[in-house]
């Protein structure tokens, strides 16, 4: 089936992805942390030369320039040895950041420690290492940065200012600073990792998506060649059919060949239709199986995944209430989007039941309604309102599935992308929990009845025979 076969592509994209994401290189460039240790040593460089020479407030400023220098010569030593575009790996990337926090906390020393107003410049590191690096790596210089403000609270020289009216402010404003910078810290450092991972997400998602389009590309050229070849083989084969026919025709004289010519002839014909089907467009589909009624799509979703642990059950009927002229069993579009939707929900019901699934769907002159309920342990309410979409899941990698055996991505792409097919239909799919004292997990997946049913069903000139309601498991 050509959907299955995009999803498989998509999830083999987003596995690939995932693997390459787990290498040592961090997602720092050197040419962007340089930029940024440039910035940085442009400020400290402008504010002790403002602070010394324009205010002429007294400080150690050959100290404090000389640890500027350090980071500038640092900066050229980068530039020279390494390529603007080269990746530093995390271990690379975390000492640079660390030398960051102590190179700023040494010249905090030496203007004031905790009293300086620029000391919550601390948390800057930080906040660029929850942005490119793992949370290990942004917990350690966390824990450089807070131990260096928690030094420069009691220890430091004294602030810049004139020596008639010296400044010295008392601890417990100190300590407001330390839990200032903490708190400060901590929010910038979870907010930036958050924009970070959502924006990498955007990114995979979007590689994945252009792998299963190149993979697209391939299939419709390959459709442009079957079509070359169907035009190309056309002439030599309506030659063969028109030879045999002939042959056939004077076959008395060779009876002992008569059932070769014949067998010659047939074969070439069914070449022809092949051919003719090979050029087809896509939408000239067979009437008969272009249509499908609600009960037969149920079947057909749910075949794949009977086993002898799980009962399939599966029901359809009109609505309580329903008029006489909505009995008749609505008959929608075969359409490989809405059974693979509707297959890959099933599926995940099977594995989670315990012992049976119930596939019911009732209808009503407005709408078409598909329950799919197990008695499994039903929906976690911490994730339920975030199932459907990308990477939220419910299976941990690597975890083996009960009922199928098959190994999950736990990537949760398998229920975004069925939940995607089945919206794009025109549906509606919601999830709750049965309650209690039952248990287990309950999709629900609407459809209005002008979304649903074949034009000519609504014109009342369909083909099918009217059903009757009925079970089968």
């Amino acid at each position: 089936m050509r959907v299955q076969s995009i999803a498989t592509s998509l999830q083999g994209g987003f596995g690939v992805i995932s693997r390459l994401s787990g290498q040592e290189d961090s997602r720092l460039r050197m040419q962007t942390i340089i930029r940024l240790r440039w910035f940085g040593v442009g400020g400290q460089l402008v504010t002790v030369a403002f602070v010394y020479w324009l205010l002429g407030y007294d400080f150690p400023v050959g100290w404090c320039l000389a640890l500027v220098s350090m980071s500038a010569w640092l900066n050229v030593y980068l530039r020279i040895a390494y390529p603007a575009r080269h990746r530093l790996s995390r271990s690379f990337a975390t000492a640079l950041l660390a030398w960051d926090i102590f190179e700023l906390a040494a010249l905090l020393f030496l203007t004031g420690g905790l009293q300086n107003p620029f000391a919550f410049l601390l948390v800057a590191p930080v906040t660029v290492s929850a942005a490119t690096l793992p949370a290990r790596n942004t917990v350690l210089l966390g824990a450089i940065a807070l131990a260096s403000s928690v030094v420069l609270v009691g220890w430091h020289l004294p602030l810049p200012w004139t020596p008639e009216d010296p400044v010295s402010l008392p601890v417990l404003y100190k300590l407001g600073m330390l839990a200032s910078i903490a708190a400060g810290m901590a929010f910038l450092a979870l907010y930036a990792a958050r924009l970070s991972k959502e924006a990498r997400l955007m990114s995979e998602a979007l590689a994945a998506t252009e792998h299963v389009l190149a993979r697209e590309q391939k299939l419709h050229a390959l459709d442009g060649l079957a079509a070359a070849a169907a035009h190309e083989l056309g002439t030599p084969l309506a030659t063969i059919a028109l030879v045999t026919k002939e042959l056939e025709r004077g076959s008395v004289q060779w009876p002992e060949l008569s059932e070769d010519i014949t067998l010659l002839r047939t074969q070439a014909e069914r070449c022809r239709d092949i051919l003719r089907k090979l050029t087809r467009s896509p939408t000239e589909q067979d009437p008969h199986h272009v249509s499908l009624p609600v009960t037969q799509l149920l079947q057909e979703a749910a075949g794949p995944y009977s086993s002898s642990q799980v009962r399939i059950r599966i029901s359809a009927a009109p609505r309580d209430g329903a008029g006489s002229a909505d009995r008749r069993e609505p008959i929608g579009e075969r359409r490989p989007g809405l059974i693979y939707g509707i297959g890959n929900i099933i599926e995940n019901a099977v594995d989670f039941a315990g012992s049976a699934v119930d596939v019911a769907a009732v209808w009503d002159e407005r709408e078409i309604e598909m329950t799919i309920t197990d008695d499994g342990p039903g929906f976690a309410p911490d994730i339920i309102d975030t199932l459907g979409e990308p990477y939220v899941t419910t299976r941990g990698t690597g975890q083996r599935l009960g009922r199928s055996g098959k190994e999950a991505s736990g990537l949760g792409l398998g229920f975004f992308i069925a939940k995607t097919l089945l919206e794009r239909s025109g549906a509606r799919v919601t999830l709750e929990n049965r309650l209690p004292p039952e248990h287990g997990a309950i999709v629900r997946i609407t459809w209005g009845r002008g979304s649903f049913d074949l034009p000519e069903t609504r014109t009342g000139t369909a083909h099918w025979p009217e059903q009757r309601p009925h079970a089968a498991e």
